[in-house]
């Protein structure tokens, strides 16, 4: 039973690498002790039009005898779509028990989105709105979750996490509880008095606040020209479940190119100041707590640095 284990565990530490080679900075480590990972798959790499992220946690007994524990994340993805989907995937496990299957539920969701472009679908309706509408649709949002208290008016507290330092490149986790956006304006103005801040080459944020009246959650992200930085933000943020905060990490780049990297330091960063100030559950309660949230994402501009 014990060689058994070890080399069950050496094929998944095997498959782990193999997938982070192959998929780059697609390939998110969310969580390496639980072994919780996310991968961003698209139709078109340079033109994406349909989009799923593929949230994975592996058990222990993952490949031998136990399958991925998994979620499909997408605004678009529902009702029969979402369960063919997820038939096809579940059918892929039963056909090879005991076998890495990752790589073949990637490309198989890739093959299903590339179908997707293909029909005469324009795309998801968040694709359509013009820069003016995305501009009064968070004017609306505001409005709509205008407080009825002054005092939830006011600036939050706001920590700092310790920093993260890695070939020259600093990263920084800041934490502030928030109810409504007018707050996580506040906290952006506040943070950008401070100068070292504001000249920080990202700063990355991602809130949630939960709405007890529509039982929801809004929420947005931010990646300040670091690709896809603040949509893994904010899915670590929706896979811990936490509410009502704010969390924003600033990146000051130090010259050298940290790949892939960088997004474990930026969620690490995140993580970390989560666990110290009490918002995070258990590894295991985290990975069941994905539900039904309002997404409001923007489209960001390729960098690295």
């Amino acid at each position: 039973m014990a060689e058994e284990n070890a080399g069950s565990n050496q094929k998944l530490n095997e498959e782990i690498e193999a997938m982070a080679a192959i998929y780059g900075e697609e390939w998110c480590v969310i969580d390496d002790c639980a072994k919780i990972f996310c991968i961003r798959i698209s139709d078109d790499i340079d033109n994406p039009k349909w989009t799923i992220c593929l949230q994975v946690m592996l058990p222990n007994e993952y490949p031998a005898t136990a399958p991925p524990i998994y979620q499909l994340n997408a605004p678009w993805l529902k009702g029969q779509e979402r369960v063919d989907l997820s038939n096809s995937l579940e059918e892929i496990y039963m056909q090879n028990i005991g076998e890495s299957i990752l790589y073949l539920w990637v490309e198989k969701i890739r093959d299903v989105l590339i179908q997707k472009s293909q029909m005469t679908d324009p795309g998801p309706d968040v694709k359509k709105k013009t820069e003016k509408e995305d501009v009064e649709c968070e004017d609306d949002l505001i409005l709509a979750y205008q407080p009825e208290n002054p005092e939830m008016e006011e600036l939050p507290p706001i920590d700092h996490g310790v920093p993260i330092t890695d070939r020259r490149s600093t990263f920084q986790a800041h934490l502030a509880p928030v109810v409504c956006p007018k707050q996580v304006k506040m906290v952006l103005a506040k943070l950008y008095e401070n100068k070292k801040i504001a000249s920080a080459t990202h700063n990355i944020y991602a809130y949630r606040i939960y709405c007890e009246d529509k039982q929801t959650f809004l929420q947005d992200c931010e990646d300040d020209g670091e690709t896809a930085a603040g949509g893994r933000l904010l899915h670590l943020m929706e896979i811990l479940n936490v509410r009502n905060v704010m969390v924003v990490v600033s990146r000051w780049f130090g010259g050298i190119l940290l790949g892939p990297d960088r997004f474990k330091h930026i969620n690490n960063c995140a993580r970390n100041i989560l666990v110290e100030k009490n918002y995070i559950n258990s590894p295991e309660e985290s990975s069941k707590a994905l539900g039904k949230n309002k997404k409001v994402r923007k489209d960001k501009k390729r960098s690295e640095h």
